[in-house]
């Protein structure tokens, strides 16, 4: 059997002479202090030389051997090595501190080669059986969750951005948006009103979408999602006929179905009524429409995965490798409490676990560079006000939802409570009074006919108020509300 064999030591003389350099000269120190710290060093005892050197230069003290000695006759941490001479060792292995930089590289690489060593043990040790509680799915989760973290824990290679580089990114934004001679700046939501108040989807952003059951979220979603993957391939074809989009949407989709999803965006394309497909009732007209849309929509970039329950750390996996291949601009997550943590993170509680998923999706967001939009639900004391409009204390197990989240928008459909709300005529007195209030009933079933509103509760980078959309509920389809028509 084969056994996992050390790494190269490629760090052999590096330490001594990063040190070395160190301790001569601790200008040396900016060029590595970004991403090196004392736990990457293979040798612990030359970890802690490095640790105290980073402190004294941290408080602004000078960290040579003589500054250096007190501290070390006092903790004993040289000892095993022969005590504070160890340090006047170091000095003579220095080579030049210009190649400081070069050293520390070298150090921390070898250390990531010992963390994917430690990480491929504990795949082999735990396929084994060495941690039962996971199974086959969840240990290659635990996987791709250690490798991530490995990732972006193995030193920050941003640091600041200077000014000018800020400024020339500002311009650059607000110069796509005057060559487009239109409110969208990000990608589109396929719904003009409020593209107008938020100027589209952008990168980076965090949005929440919620609602009650039953008012229309996942159609909704969907219809974004939709809109988003066309403007893509839309934008593919003008540059260049048959070009392929260099980004694409995703759709997690954790309470329906691929085939569910499916169906539910060609029933709005093809404006045959979902409930007819489900049954088969329909008529070969309908029919030979039906699979044209599907034949057009087939080229979209749009990708569903129906994964139950999946983890954060999956997801985030999924992602990069879809923007990897395929490219990225969208995320849709459908809904936010039907998600699992990250394997092997635990929380006190499910507010705390929410927190957890909205704040790694805020990360993810961040990470690609692409808007996410992730649906949640409300809690049930919205159903016993007066006013059922949601607010922002509506959100359910709301932890840092709200704090992590750029945007919030509700949406809500007054017409589905008045339907609840009909008069019924044992409730009065009189056959007058119950004709009086069915008229006043059904005058408000009129005004909430085909409407819904789109409440943006909060926008860090621009305007709240109601966007009124229109909703036709025979084919779970949103869209522009025209209140007021030209002569």
């Amino acid at each position: 059997m084969n056994t996992i064999q050390n790494p190269p030591s490629a760090e052999s003389r590096q330490p001594d002479s990063l040190l070395g350099a160190l301790l001569t000269n601790n200008k040396a120190y900016d060029r590595v202090s970004d991403f090196l710290t004392g736990a990457h060093f293979a040798d612990e005892i030359n970890g802690k030389i490095y640790d105290a050197i980073s402190q004294h230069i941290e408080d602004g003290k000078l960290a040579d051997p003589v500054t250096l000695r007190i501290y070390f006759q006092n903790t004993g941490v040289l000892d095993p090595v022969g005590g504070t001479a160890y340090l006047a060792k170091l000095l003579t292995s220095m080579v030049g501190i210009i190649n400081a930089a070069d050293y520390g590289r070298v150090i921390h690489d070898a250390w990531i080669r010992r963390q994917l060593i430690d990480i491929g043990q504990d795949v082999v040790n735990n396929a084994f059986g060495a941690r039962p509680d996971l199974d086959g799915p969840d240990q290659i989760a635990a996987s791709e969750e250690a490798l991530f973290r490995l990732a972006t824990e193995k030193g920050q290679d941003g640091g600041f951005l200077s000014f000018d580089r800020a400024l020339a990114d500002a311009v650059k934004i607000a110069q796509h948006a005057f060559d487009r001679d239109g409110d969208v700046v990000g990608l589109t939501t396929g719904l003009r009103d409020l593209d107008k108040k938020t100027g589209g989807l952008h990168p980076s952003d965090l949005l929440i979408l919620a609602g009650r059951p039953a008012m229309g979220k996942t159609a909704l979603a969907t219809k974004i999602a939709f809109s988003a993957a066309r403007s893509l391939m839309q934008a593919a074809r003008e540059a260049e006929d048959d070009a392929k989009p260099k980004g694409s949407v995703a759709i997690f989709s954790l309470e329906m179905s691929a085939e569910q999803l499916a169906t539910r965006i060609l029933s709005e394309q093809s404006s045959v009524s979902g409930e007819k497909i489900r049954r088969g009732e329909l008529v070969q007209k309908e029919f030979d429409r039906f699979v044209q849309v599907s034949r057009e929509l087939s080229q979209l970039p749009l990708h569903i995965d129906d994964t139950p329950a999946i983890t954060l750390s999956a997801m985030r996996t999924r992602c990069r490798r879809l923007a990897r291949t395929k490219g990225l601009s969208l995320v849709v997550v459908d809904y936010l409490q039907l998600m699992r943590p990250s394997v092997g993170t635990k929380a006190d509680n499910r507010v705390l676990e929410i927190s957890m998923i909205t704040q790694g999706l805020k990360a993810l967001a961040k990470e690609l560079s692409v808007p996410v939009i992730a649906l949640s639900q409300l809690s049930r004391q919205v159903e016993s006000r007066e006013d059922k409009r949601p607010m922002l204390s509506d959100l359910r197990e709301s932890g840092s939802i709200e704090q992590d989240a750029d945007a919030v928008m509700f949406v809500y459909r007054d017409q589905y409570y008045l339907q609840q709300r009909q008069p019924k005529e044992t409730s009065y007195d009189s056959v007058d009074k119950y004709q009086t209030a069915m008229e006043e009933w059904q005058r408000k079933m009129d005004l909430a006919h085909n409407r819904a509103e789109l409440i943006l509760e909060k926008q860090r980078h621009g305007p709240t108020g109601t966007v009124n959309l229109f909703f036709e509920g025979e084919f779970t389809r949103f869209g522009d509300l025209d209140m007021f028509h030209d002569a």
